[in-house]
């Protein structure tokens, strides 16, 4: 019997299945009774095979259309209620020794200043985001075994995790670095990481060997089957992620569902998060180079759909899109969104903030206060929890919580009291105002008079500097 655990990159992520599927969806891109088909499985909220989903990306009936983007909305309240998780990028090095022609890191790039921050430098660099209110880093690093080696890696967590700065912490420290070996990931995962992260760029072999032409990123199937490989290291939490206008999006968009499935048939959890992030210009790096870029309207469409595909999985979007366009797909599905960020080597301390470093230009240029009160004047309740990870529900914990919906009784009472962290430490007078009556307005519409009490005692002892207690 065929062992699915042995499968290699190029059967779960399978180039043919991939060609049949999008002439499948080309094929009955107007079948309205397959698509009502769809649909009606869609909102039974167990997610869809790629084939469907891409049958609905493909899909020219308006009518049609609108039900997708109203049954994401619904999914996304559903399983997330009303909360946004917000974080920042944390660039330790941009040390790198691949060739890929998409990023301003790579190795041949003579224009821009290499930069690896001492530990001292992380230190002032995690002090500054806790002064901005921050409780959660996705750390990022080039691949570099010489200047970036996971010992390195490994100290920069270690030095995280023990800042301790008025009442500031990082409580959860995700990862996002180069595709490495089980044992490696054993040791992240025993440094108490939350999330594994690694973009996939793309999923066409050819084109993905076209784009990463020197440099151990240049190897297919190991950078593919490098989430099996965190699995297999105790890592159940893993990120998965496509870099849009590489290649044809609905190729990719086919290749990350495909992705999730595999990971769900083989190791019982899905992704715990998908990034949608959009080439952008950088240093070395002009975006129109690539011909395969993708309008606000269809990346709306594939933010709604990947809700709609895997329900349970958390959605992420970056300060590489506007406020206009993060304010458009919130709704549709994103569960998660950095604020106030750098991305460059060194980018958040006040007398440094180095620009010449950076990875991507940043489109939304706002501090993290200011998106906090956007969220909140679009409705939504800005959360810091990291409670799930501090108390082990991670992995397939999480997921059984999430599927069966009852993750909100979580959520929703730990979004309100870190929310009040925020407001008590680090939010400017307008948006403390703001704050206090979303958390109010929130309280009322708690169930149960005796938890709303007990919620409601826990909020008054942080402004009263009481926080022993877990969130």
């Amino acid at each position: 019997m065929y062992d699915p655990k042995s499968m290699k990159a190029e059967e779960f992520i399978c180039h043919e299945e991939i060609l049949e599927t999008l002439a499948y969806a080309e094929a009955h891109k107007a079948d309205g009774a397959l698509i009502d088909a769809i649909l009606e499985k869609a909102a039974l909220r167990k997610g869809l095979s790629h084939r469907d989903a891409s049958v609905l990306l493909a899909c020219e009936l308006p009518d049609r259309v609108e039900r997708m983007y109203a049954l994401a909305k619904q999914i996304k309240l559903d399983f997330y209620g009303n909360r946004i998780v917000l974080f920042a990028p944390l660039y330790l090095s941009n040390y790198c020794v691949n060739g890929c022609v998409y990023c301003p890191y790579h190795a041949k790039n003579k224009h821009i200043p290499r930069r690896k921050l001492t530990q001292e430098e992380v230190a002032r660099e995690v002090v500054a985001l806790q002064d901005m209110g921050h409780k959660r880093l996705a750390i990022e690093a080039g691949e570099d075994p010489i200047h970036n080696p996971i010992e390195y890696i490994l100290e920069c967590i270690d030095t995280i995790y023990h800042i301790k700065h008025r009442n500031g912490a990082i409580r959860r420290v995700n990862v996002n670095i180069a595709a490495t070996t089980v044992e490696n990931y054993r040791k992240l995962h025993d440094a108490g990481i939350g999330t594994y992260i690694l973009f996939q760029e793309t999923y066409h072999k050819e084109s993905y060997l076209k784009l990463h032409p020197t440099g151990p990123k240049h190897d297919y199937a190991y950078h593919t089957e490098a989430m099996d490989r965190a699995m297999a290291g105790g890592i159940d939490d893993v990120g998965l992620g496509v870099l849009f206008g590489l290649e044809l999006y609905k190729y990719e968009f086919a290749g990350l569902l495909m992705h999730a499935e595999h990971l769900e048939a083989v190791h019982g959890v899905g992704p715990h998060t998908i990034s949608v992030p959009r080439i952008k210009h950088a240093d070395d790096i002009d975006p129109s180079a690539f011909d395969n870029g993708i309008d606000d309207d269809t990346f709306a469409r594939i933010c709604a759909l990947i809700r709609i595909a895997v329900p349970y999985t958390g959605m992420i979007i970056s300060t590489r899109e506007s406020q206009a366009v993060r304010e458009r797909v919130l709704p549709l599905g994103v569960s998660q969104i950095s604020g106030g960020s750098r991305t460059s080597v060194g980018g958040y301390e006040e007398d440094v903030r180095p620009t010449d470093t950076e990875q991507f230009d940043v489109s939304d240029q706002r501090s993290l206060d200011e998106v906090v009160r956007w969220l909140m004047e679009l409705g939504y309740i800005p959360s810091f929890c990291t409670a799930c990870y501090r108390e082990g529900r991670t992995g397939d914990r999480f997921m059984s919580l999430c599927k069966s919906g009852q993750i909100q009784n979580c959520c929703h009472p730990n979004a309100l009291l870190t929310l009040r962290e925020f407001l008590t430490d680090y939010a400017s007078p307008e948006t403390r105002a703001l704050g206090e009556k979303v958390i109010q307005a929130e309280l009322a519409n708690i169930p149960r008079d005796k938890v709303r009490a007990i919620c409601a005692d826990r909020l008054e002892k942080i402004v009263q500097g009481q926080r022993d207690f877990r969130f």
